[in-house]
């Protein structure tokens, strides 16, 4: 009775005044009051949130497809007036987020990748001209700057994406569809998503609020008004959201936007001069381990510093700093959130006993000079920019720390664009072994009729013959 009683008090109350009832919602301080409304949380959160254009320009082959073949091109002419490329602008949209009340901006690098004009429109629909600060392809993350005279603008705090559990709630803000400003609500579903593919670094939160096309670069919140992720894929047959989607954490977010404000342009990560794999069950049993888990060193460079803490190759690394790692690509998402310089406490199995040593962490070294030539002449690898090969450009290039020999780091248009990738490593032309720019250089001063090139892509050798 006495429920009753208060039940229909609160109900006249509101009935009674339903403005002054509106007006006293707050920011919910307990899980019952937190299913009432999210609205406060996006009040707070929702301006700092932008939508993000990029142009670019590509070109775009034009005619019949026959005009590929040069067989057609010797019958019909080879003035490059058949099937010639054009150019054409294309739009990217996306979203992005302010983390700094100055104007800087954290967006996923493949929203404004090669972008000749960005635009920053904000939550109140001004529209700015945004400059890069700096553009990391690993990370996909991208920081930009806009400059708004003698004004600060609403920001979000970056939050600790390690205290986040499965199961908090959370929300999505972006720009999906390019329909305007969309908020979406669920939970996290899972943590340390490793097999995404998106980045070099996978260490993902999953989640369930709808994230669509256009959600790129926008923000995934905390109850407390906090970022703790940059939306940035689907998982979708379909191109629309069916309930996983996946963030960066805030960590490492800090990591680039720290870089940014520093003033460089590109960042330097700590190198742990290591070949790495997951445990397998197999490999477990075989160490006498209760679990899959951990990563085991396979190789080690060596400059390395884990070499130089104690660790041997067959050694399981087991934790970082305290928190567990449970693959190889966790223990680069944890490294890459640590500063060089700083020293680091590393847990790690051998002979089925548990250790733990303190490594220093390093930055790459570059063992010998880059010699970053651009490729030019009439022969397939035009276009094309080719660096000696020392840990850091391996490093740069995610591949293998021992990697050696002659490595394409950069695409810039020409033939090379159709037969090779950033991070193929040139083993052979017409018979002669590249080790080294000069090489490469010398054997593409000769004029030949026919290119034969062996690549390493990947740690597969791929074939190439070219006529010239």
């Amino acid at each position: 009775m006495r429920f009753a009683t208060t039940v229909i008090s609160a109900l006249m109350l509101f009935l009674a005044s339903p403005l002054a009832w509106a007006e006293e919602r707050v920011v919910p301080g307990s899980t019952t009051e937190l299913q009432l409304s999210f609205a406060p949380v996006v009040k707070r959160t929702a301006p700092a949130v932008v939508n993000v254009y990029a142009q670019r320009v590509a070109a775009v082959a034009q005619g019949n497809r026959f005009f590929d073949d040069p067989f057609f091109r010797r019958f019909f002419g080879d003035d490059g007036s058949f099937g010639r490329p054009r150019e054409r602008v294309q739009n990217s949209l996306g979203s992005g987020v302010i983390v700094d009340p100055a104007g800087l901006i954290v967006t996923n690098n493949h929203v404004i990748a090669n972008g000749t004009d960005i635009k920053v429109v904000l939550a109140d629909k001004r529209e700015f001209e945004a400059r890069v600060l700096l553009a990391d392809e690993r990370t996909d993350l991208a920081v930009l700057k806009i400059d708004v005279p003698d004004e600060d603008l609403p920001a979000l705090t970056l939050g600790d994406s390690d205290a986040l559990e499965v199961g908090d709630l959370v929300l999505a803000i972006g720009n999906p569809f390019g329909v305007g400003q969309t908020v979406t609500s669920g939970i996290v579903s899972a943590l340390a998503r490793t097999k995404v593919g998106v980045s070099d670094y996978q260490f993902f939160i999953q989640t369930d609020a709808a994230i669509n096309p256009g959600n790129s670069g926008g923000a995934l919140v905390s109850m407390n008004g906090e970022l703790i992720g940059i939306n940035t894929a689907i998982f979708s047959r379909s191109g629309g959201s069916i309930g996983i989607g996946f963030a960066i954490p805030t960590n490492m977010v800090r990591t680039v936007v720290a870089t940014a404000e520093s003033g460089s342009d590109a960042i330097k990560r700590p190198w742990l001069g290591a070949e790495l794999q997951d445990v397998t069950s197999d490999i477990a049993t075989s160490l006498g381990m209760a679990r899959p888990e951990g990563a085991m060193i396979v190789s080690l460079h060596p400059q390395s510093p884990l070499g130089a803490s104690g660790l041997k190759r067959g050694d399981v690394i087991l934790a970082i700093e305290g928190k567990p790692v449970e693959s190889a690509q966790e223990l680069g998402y944890r490294v890459a959130t640590t500063a060089i310089g700083s020293t680091t406490i590393v847990e790690y199995q051998r002979k089925g006993e548990r250790r733990e040593t303190q490594v220093t962490m390093v930055a790459a070294p570059e063992t010998v000079e880059r010699e970053e030539t651009l490729l030019e002449g009439r022969n397939p690898l035009a276009g094309a920019v080719a660096a000696n090969l020392s840990p850091a450009v391996a490093d740069e290039l995610g591949l293998p720390a021992n990697t050696e020999g002659v490595a394409i780091v950069k695409l810039e248009g020409g033939p090379a664009r159709r037969f090779f990738k950033r991070g193929d490593i040139v083993v052979e032309i017409n018979g002669v072994m590249i080790d080294s720019v000069e090489a490469l250089r010398t054997v593409l001063e000769s004029d030949a009729r026919l290119w034969r090139i062996a690549i390493d892509r990947g740690g597969r050798i791929m074939k190439l013959a070219v006529g010239g």
